[in-house]
């Protein structure tokens, strides 16, 4: 089988087929590998075995992360938690795995890595598991009373009254002033767990780039923000993807009142589950909040074909981890040496 290499932010064939196949998430929308490529420098890029001028039957994902600190490598996709390859009933993945095996060996790119939702079976693909996590997703198909019921009583339900008889203000979009305030709150989240933040222009070229697929939620607390997260809707599906918050006002349950926000309007336009994203196997604290959501948890692997095994990605985190120091620093040095650091890490 011939394999094609086109660019999906000028290629309209490629808009068809995300529009068009069942397996398609927000992931694979060609906003968020215009904001990747913005924000990161990241070259995205798709493969198909259908040629110029017939539309797309097929299409994997990736992009190119060129970084002198953690190499060379191709990643579908950058940040994603996971990236379903776009393919017809009974096309043989080998044939895309093979091709990007020999380009990974030629170019010596450092490995090439695949996020599938599903587990794929790695007989003859030339990929190997090479990190794995839970994945969780709430099924809205319940009714409402049902979904709330679902909630833990103290984490979640008791939280959701405390914030209502706080009269927590609430107010969802994508204006300047909503991403203004869920950016100083994702800067001061970031700096309490001690992690650098996403360089604002990620989350600017987000909203710019996919439009109505992004939602900002913010509470307020005598016009303070106080809590605030960012989801992505593809319709069918909704993903949480940020959460940030002050911790001087935990005990008023502006948390727990935003996922039931988002949980209440989701249902409301239609969407089947809302997708919590993953969690290390080891977070035991992630995955109680999230169970207590009412989750279901499933396995989440992804596959490398590694051509220099030696190296990994680790390295800018771990020089990272000796300094300390930068988290006792004004939030302008934080925001500036995550847009550093980060495109390093996709």
């Amino acid at each position: 089988m011939s394999i094609y290499s086109i660019d999906p932010l000028v290629d309209r064939r490629w808009d068809d087929l995300v529009a068009r196949h069942p397996d398609a998430s927000v992931f694979h929308h060609r906003g968020w590998m215009e904001a990747l490529h913005l924000a990161y420098g990241y070259k995205p890029l798709v493969l198909t075995s259908s040629p110029l001028g017939e539309p797309l039957r097929d299409g994997i994902a990736l992009c190119c992360v060129s970084s002198w600190m953690t190499g060379t490598r191709l990643v579908s996709l950058p940040f994603a938690d996971h990236c379903q390859p776009l393919l017809e009933e009974g096309t043989d993945l080998h044939s895309f795995t093979s091709w990007l095996g020999e380009e990974c060996d030629r170019r010596r790119w450092k490995y090439v890595e695949f996020r599938p939702l599903r587990a794929i079976s790695t007989g003859g693909l030339g990929v190997e598991p090479c990190a794995s996590f839970w994945f969780h997703q709430v099924d809205l198909a319940a009714g409402l009373d049902q979904l709330f019921a679902q909630l833990h009583k103290n984490s979640f339900r008791r939280n959701i009254g405390r914030a209502e008889r706080e009269r927590l203000a609430y107010e969802a979009g994508r204006s300047p002033q909503l991403l203004d305030e869920f950016y100083r709150l994702m800067v001061a989240t970031r700096r309490r767990h001690q992690l650098l933040p996403q360089p604002r222009a990620w989350f600017r070229h987000l909203v710019e780039y996919m439009g109505d697929k992004v939602q900002i939620r913010v509470v307020r607390k005598h016009g303070t923000a106080i809590a605030a997260m960012l989801s992505l809707d593809q319709g069918k599906s909704v993903v949480f993807k940020y959460g940030c918050s002050d911790a001087r006002f935990h005990r008023m349950g502006a948390v727990p009142f935003l996922f039931w926000k988002l949980i209440e309007e989701s249902k409301a336009a239609g969407a089947a589950n809302i997708d919590l994203g993953r969690s290390d196997l080891n977070h035991k604290g992630l995955i109680l909040f999230k169970d207590r959501l009412g989750a279901r948890k499933t396995f989440l692997t992804y596959y490398r074909h590694t051509n220099i095994a030696s190296r990994n990605s680790s390295t800018a985190l771990a020089l990272l981890g000796n300094w300390d120091s930068i988290f006792t620093m004004p939030d302008v040095v934080l925001s500036t040496a995550g847009r550093v650091v980060y495109r390093h890490l996709g």
